[in-house]
């Protein structure tokens, strides 16, 4: 019903719905976001763990924080992850987290926002405080008609920060902040809307003063960089880790906190769920869990995992790549792509089903196979089609020797698979490889 209304009534009805709707949610829970300093974190890659440092970093001057993002909900100390299956929740749901988070003496609200979300305008009921952008790369396009409106939608979280009004919390004007990686093409974009204070963060690719992170070093154990001419020691593997924890840095240091706080913050986080999280069971290879659904991040995985082949720093053989990509209105062009990428990088690629919504799933896997096809793999050689999710996964893993790496990309730590006519199925692609390996242990 809901599928056939959006086909007949026209978009400006629609939209006019949807604003209603943000409104009333923000005024049948009291106007909560009015009551907390609120972080918006949009982009295309790396909110989560944005949004998860950010939230590490405010909690180490002893405030309470709330956050909701892809991976987790978390209302102080009391945290689950994401079941729900959307990046943002809906708006009267969205409200009511907030009045929680209130109700719960939080300071601080650290919201990942989603192009999606702000599509339907779930971010209007929302007084931001902090904007901040990560990076911008095609996703969505189907959605949203094109990469420009994919752009322009996410600008509609700074349009927010700047047309909403200052608060006042705790006797203290809030500044209203625009946070800005100043590496990516389109950071500019962002930086043209009025707030009281606009600041840039880079790897050192921009001439930006202030936020630069130098001397990067990348290892299995973890990630080190130099800001302020201080180290820092992640324990989070990746150079896109070091752009996802300087806006905690930024944020933390205008919020009051020492370097020093933020420092043992960021440093003490050992995993973001399903992003470049081990899975070891005992067994004699690796097993790494990464989100990756898209292009840039695909590329950005790969990137990471390379450098350690490369400078042997780790000791693998082969690579075993399990993957798919997702229907439901994202980028039909990325299909190819990313079979491209991993058939090119992979020493094994197989390819399944991964969120089809209503969408064919075998045709999903056909045209990400195609592309693993044009990097040379020969169909049930070195490149495997399996619809069924858990059965590739046991592949991967039954196809594994020694020191090789299984890769599992796509869904991270997402508690649930999306299929036809609305409809979830539960799914953890952790907890699955878990039960494998565990079983695999128990036979031998």
């Amino acid at each position: 019903m809901k599928t056939l209304l959006k086909k007949i009534l026209p978009k400006s009805f629609i939209s006019l719905y949807h604003k209603t709707l943000a409104v009333l949610a923000a005024f049948v829970y009291r106007f909560p976001s009015e009551k907390m300093i609120v972080v918006g974190v949009t982009g295309t890659n790396g909110k989560s763990s944005t949004v998860e440092l950010i939230a590490k970093a405010l909690e180490s001057g002893g405030a309470k924080v709330g956050a909701a993002s892809t991976v987790k909900f978390k209302i102080a100390a009391k945290e689950k992850l994401n079941d729900k299956k959307m990046t943002m929740l809906g708006r009267f749901q969205l409200q009511k987290m907030l009045k929680q988070m209130v109700e719960a003496d939080c300071r601080y609200a650290v919201i990942e926002v989603s192009s999606e979300g702000i599509k339907q305008f779930r971010h209007l009921g929302i007084n931001f405080d902090y904007a901040v952008f990560t990076n911008l790369t095609p996703e969505h396009i189907e959605s949203h008609g094109s990469f420009d409106n994919y752009k322009r939608a996410k600008a509609k979280l700074f349009k927010r920060l700047s047309e909403s009004k200052n608060k006042l919390i705790d006797g203290k004007t809030v500044t209203k902040t625009i946070l800005v990686n100043a590496d990516d093409e389109h950071g500019d974009y962002y930086l043209e809307f009025k707030a009281d204070k606009k600041i840039e963060f880079s790897l050192g690719g921009s001439e930006v003063s202030g936020f630069v992170a130098t001397q990067l070093k990348v290892l299995p154990t973890g990630t080190s960089f130099v800001l302020n001419e201080q180290s820092v020691d992640l324990q989070l593997v990746g150079e896109f880790n070091v752009y996802n924890v300087l806006p905690a840095f930024v944020i933390g240091l205008e919020e009051g906190l020492t370097f020093s706080q933020i420092k043992g913050a960021v440093e003490s986080v050992e995993v973001i769920p399903g992003r470049m999280e081990t899975i070891d069971q005992g067994q004699n290879f690796y097993v790494i869990v990464d989100y990756a659904p898209e292009v840039a991040s695909m590329d950005a995985l790969y990137k990471t995992i390379n450098k350690f082949k490369t400078d042997n720093e780790l000791n693998i053989n082969r690579i075993i790549h399990v993957f798919g990509s997702c229907g439901g209105g994202r980028d039909k062009d990325r299909r190819k792509k990313l079979g491209k990428i991993v058939g090119w990088h992979s020493d094994i690629a197989i390819v399944t089903n991964e969120d089809p919504y209503d969408d064919d799933p075998m045709e999903i896997i056909d045209e990400v196979a195609n592309g693993v096809l044009k990097r040379g793999k020969k169909e049930n050689q070195n490149l495997f089609k399996i619809l069924d999710r858990k059965e590739a996964i046991a592949k991967a893993l039954s196809l594994a020797k020694e020191n090789d790496l299984v890769l599992v990309t796509g869904k991270g730590s997402e508690q649930a698979m999306a299929i036809k006519h609305g409809k979830y199925v539960q799914w953890d692609d952790r907890e699955v490889i878990k039960d494998i390996l565990n079983t695999n242990k128990e036979s031998r």
